[in-house]
């Protein structure tokens, strides 16, 4: 078939908007175009009064679920508009029932097409992405004008044939336009599915940490991919060439991201293997903190100082980790102190392990004990080992604690604490000289 000119298309264009404009000149046509504009201004006045009241029913609105506040804040948005697709319905069955059809065909087209922007800009929102989310209504407010005024067709056939042609492959900006709605659209909807599957395994306790993570991130790479693919297809795209191409780009990067790649198949390795996950205490270098979240690329360690590390999951692979609560929550700590060689060593041991035990956070459940570890220049050396199973709440501060008890304990019970004392001797400076 012969391709559509611009030139054709717009002189054919031009001369059905000239056949319209002199059609509104009639008698009838004339009584909507007032119609519609008198409407449209007084939809326009009462929604800013009912919209002021709105804003301050809102305001009034305490411990709703988000979303619903974000619906409502969207309702207040295009109040107008939806009172004006009220008003004109209205209009249009009435004028149906009480005069004939042709009196009210073009209150109609303009309810059909303020019906249409009115959905569209309700169910875009499901489209997170700003920059997506403009195109897709732009490109639905267009189509559906060009549907209702009855010039989709005659769009589509120019559409097509700006095509660029690769051998039997053809690519139009038809293609194009149908494969960004179609696969925007999917997006949107495996965001949405996402987000409530995210939320109910997340929910599911009998589901470990790191297989609800591995699981979450599985079903948003399949969702995606399938919206992907699926929307291709849909447009009559050949995914076999695809598939070629993106093999070929497959090996280019897996050498320019070895990386990246190193990075996503060690989180995976991590997820598999539990070795870590979400809530562990663990060191790595002079890193001290929790795993908050397990990433594709890296793992984010929250320290007790407010500090957010992020680190490669290969790291967490290749160097050595100590993870405080890998099995269990258990974790022994040791304190080291000294008493004089006066005090009774069996006195001092039985008053460290009480003043240990005084602590909330020490573990019962596991026995404190003191041990005679050596004999120093000017003290009897201890270590005090006692058992926590909350690492996250720190262990500086437990250790502090339990200092600050032994101290006022060693108080009461007059247990001295030694320190290192060095006496100096001045020679008398006659003698000095004498024996020179």
């Amino acid at each position: 078939m012969e391709p559509l000119q611009f030139s054709d298309i717009l002189a054919t264009t031009g001369s059905d908007a000239l056949d319209f404009v002199k059609g509104l000149s009639r008698k009838g046509q004339l009584y909507q175009v007032l119609i519609l504009i008198v409407s449209l201004g007084a939809t326009l006045l009462v929604s800013r009064g009912v919209r002021s009241k709105m804003r301050d029913w809102m305001r009034t609105l305490t411990g709703r679920p988000k979303w619903q506040l974000r619906w409502l804040l969207q309702i207040e948005k295009r109040l107008w508009l939806l009172i004006w697709v009220i008003v004109l319905w209205v209009v249009f069955n009435v004028m149906q029932e009480i005069t004939w059809p042709s009196r009210s065909y073009l209150i109609g087209i303009v309810a059909r097409l303020a019906t249409a922007w009115l959905l569209v800009g309700f169910a875009t929102r499901l489209v997170k992405n700003r920059f997506l989310r403009r195109m897709v209504s732009w490109f639905l407010w267009i189509y559906f004008t060009l549907y209702f005024l009855g010039l989709h067709t005659r769009a589509a056939n120019f559409l097509d044939s700006m095509a660029i042609s690769f051998g039997d492959f053809s690519l139009s900006v038809l293609d194009i336009t149908k494969a960004l709605i179609v696969t925007s659209i999917l997006f949107a909807l495996a965001r949405t599915t996402s987000v409530h599957a995210t939320k109910t395994i997340r929910d599911n306790e009998d589901i470990s940490p790191s297989m609800r993570v591995l699981m979450v991130k599985v079903l948003q790479a399949a969702l995606y991919t399938a919206a992907i693919f699926i929307g291709l297809k849909a447009v009559g795209f050949d995914l076999t060439g695809l598939a070629v191409l993106s093999g070929a780009i497959g090996v280019g990067l897996g050498f320019g991201l070895q990386k990246v790649v190193s990075n996503l198949v060690s989180g995976v390795i991590i997820l598999l293997d539990k070795s870590i996950k979400p809530g562990d205490v663990i060191s790595l270098g002079d890193t001290f903190g929790w795993i908050n979240t397990l990433g594709a690329r890296y793992a984010s360690v929250v320290t007790r100082d407010g500090k957010e590390y992020l680190i490669p999951n290969e790291d967490l692979i290749t160097n050595q980790v100590v993870n405080w609560s890998h099995t269990n929550s258990f974790v022994r700590l040791d304190i080291h102190f000294g008493t004089a060689y006066d005090d009774d060593p069996h006195l001092v041991r039985k008053v460290a392990i009480d003043a240990a035990n005084s602590i909330d956070r020490i573990h019962k459940g596991k026995p404190t004990v003191c041990h005679i570890v050596g004999f120093g220049d000017s003290s009897v050396d201890y270590v005090l080992r006692f058992w926590i199973t909350d690492p996250t709440g720190g262990l500086t501060n437990v250790r502090g604690a339990v200092y600050l008890a032994l101290w006022d304990a060693f108080k009461e019970n007059d247990i001295s604490i030694p320190f290192p004392q060095r006496e100096v001797r001045m020679l008398d400076e006659g003698v000095e000289k004498g024996d020179s």
